[in-house]
Order: structure tokens, then sequence, then C-alpha cells
């Protein structure tokens, strides 16, 4: 009799319901290095931030609603580990990181909210350094003067629907961000890739509006891990009126002991409108990034690692190595570091 009637009770608070799951983790990452730097004439030395991965903490959740369905949020804020403030890429934002909320199930998933663009997390899928410290290769992607890098950067106010699980490899997400009374906020994007077994290949395009045009990025990429190493390929290609920059990466992740070597090419070209154009302002010209480097796992959450890089500009470039002093065009930009990163 008494179950029975706790019974009913659970039933009057739910309104006859099925309860839900639902769980909440708090996670993050700690990073810090010891970073040197040098660039016409002068160097830097300092301790830093985010030399392997982006220092950060977060909360995520998932709610189990039945029938397949969930709910899901995501809110994530950078930090500097060596100042303890919110890190440069949040723009003042709290949680400039990350902030969606979600819901999925057999039709794929919709999220919405502040994010990584499509575009961005393809190029990253590539990129042994993950857009991250000295040997990050979107240090010589430009925005071609169209003061907007949303396209290879994180957008607010974006939208996204990515394909279902299970499609044999196969997946695919487009997204937009609203302008919400600025044309500048505007921005479209696409992905479709594959990636099965040692496989992985992906293309991506997007544009994303500027003050007289849109900024345009498309790229392919792909990967294949033997086992012993997996080497990347990315071609890049943008466009903001006559203005074009074209990006080339090939990296090499290789696995050796309880760590692995890491190390990246990169050869961005600007086309003569792009430099003419924006000589003297922008970083706009021809370059190239080295960077090679190697972490050591201490456990599968504590890794020591090691960077060494270097940009070598050309005509107007003033591209720069994280953490670097002033570059003059032309010249190169260089830095080493050593650091430690813990994952919780």
């Amino acid at each position: 009799m008494k179950k029975a009637l706790i019974a009913l009770a659970v039933l009057g608070l739910t309104g006859g319901a099925a309860v839900a799951q639902s769980s909440v983790t708090l996670f993050g990452v700690i990073d810090a290095d010891l970073r040197y730097t040098k660039s016409s004439g002068q160097s830097l030395k300092k301790l830093d931030s985010s030399g392997l991965n982006t220092s950060r903490f977060g909360l995520r959740g998932t709610e189990d609603l039945g029938g397949g369905l969930k709910a899901g949020f995501w809110l994530e804020s950078e930090i500097n580990t060596d100042t303890g403030v919110a890190g440069a890429a949040s723009g003042g934002a709290f949680w400039g990181r990350r902030a969606t909320v979600s819901l999925s199930g057999d039709f794929g998933e919709i999220r919405l909210g502040r994010n990584k663009t499509t575009s961005r997390l393809h190029l990253e899928d590539f990129d042994p350094y993950a857009f991250t410290g000295l040997g990050n290769v979107g240090a010589v992607y430009s925005n071609l003067g169209s003061g907007n890098g949303t396209a290879y950067g994180r957008a607010d106010n974006l939208a996204s629907y990515s394909l279902p699980e299970g499609l044999g490899g196969f997946y695919g997400s487009v997204d937009v961000a609203a302008p919400e009374g600025n044309l500048a906020n505007k921005y479209q994007g696409a992905r479709l890739g594959y990636k099965a077994g040692p496989l992985h290949v992906s293309g991506t395009y997007a544009n994303a509006n500027g003050p007289t045009d849109k900024y345009k990025l498309a790229s392919v990429g792909g990967a294949y891990d033997f086992g012993v190493a997996r080497p990347s390929l990315v071609y890049s290609q943008a466009k903001f009126g006559a203005r074009k920059q074209t990006i080339i990466t090939a990296a090499v992740t290789v696995p050796l002991g309880q760590g692995q070597i890491i190390a990246s090419y990169t050869d961005a070209k600007a086309n003569d409108a792009a430099e003419a154009v924006t000589a003297g302002s922008a970083r706009i010209g021809d370059s190239k990034l080295f960077a090679a480097g190697y972490v050591y796992n201490l456990s599968k959450r504590t890794a020591l690692y090691t960077t060494v890089s270097q940009i070598k500009n050309d005509g107007a470039a003033k591209f720069a190595v994280a953490g670097s002093p002033t570059v003059a065009a032309g010249a190169k930009s260089s830095g080493f570091d050593v650091g430690i990163r813990h994952n919780f």
C-alpha cells in the first residue's frame, strides 16, 4: 500500500510523464608554457598560456528525453593560466568559447548559440596543432581586409544542423549566423566529410559579410593514419573581391614512445590585388610557416611538450607566431616553448 502511494505521489509531481535522466560534467584544460619569441630585432621571454591546448573550463550536460531524443547544453570559457584573467579570444564575453543549447535524435542535431563554425572545425581536424600555440596554422590565414574572420573562427547567433551518425562514415553540417541588425555578422557555411578507419577526408565552404563584399573560404583536406604516422594535407582558398589568398598545409603526427612528434609546413600566398590594396596595414603577402614539436604523455591527462616554429614573411606580410613581438613587413617571426598541459 505504501509503495502504491509513493508511486502515485511521483506521478503527481511529474504529471505522469517518464522521469528524464540527465548528467552535468565539469571539464577543462590548464596549460602553461615558458615561451621565447623574436622578430624584427626584438625578443620576448614570458610565461604564457595555451601552448599545446587552449586553457579553459566549462560545463556540459545532456538530458535523455526518451525515444532517442536528447537535449544538451555546453558552456565554455577561456582563461589565461599566467594571469587568471579571461582569455583574449573571448572578446570580453565570459562564455566566449562556446555557449550552446541543442536537441538531437535520429534526425541529427540542431544546435543554437555561439560556437566554432563548420569551416573552423574542418581546419582544426587537419592541423595537428588544432589552431593553438606556436604551430597554429591560423596565424597565416587572413581576412583579406574584410574585417571578418568568422569563416575560420567562431560566430555569435549561430544556428547549426549536423547529420545523424550511422551513415557509413559520412557526416555533414550546415550553419548560419543571423546578422541581427549588423550585416557584418552574417555568415553561412557547410561541410561534408567521410571518416572511417584510418581515412578522413572533408570539404567545406563558407562566406561572411564584409563592408563591401563577401569574404569566401573554400577548403578540402585529407588524412590517413598508417599507424606509424598520420600525414595530412589541406588546401584552402580565401577571396574578398579581387583579393585572394591560397594556403596549403602538409603535416604529420608520428607516435614515439609515450608521446608523439608533430610537424607541419604551411605555404600561404596572396595575389597582387591583396598585397597592393592592403600594403602597410593588414597582414597580407606571402608567408611560410614551419613548426615542429614533441608531446610526452605522463598520463592520460597530463603531458609535457615543446614546440619550435618560424614564419618567413615576404612583401607586405606581417604574420606572427603566438606571442611574438611586433613584426615588420616581410620580416621573420619565430618562437620556442616548453610547457605542461593538464586535462580534468
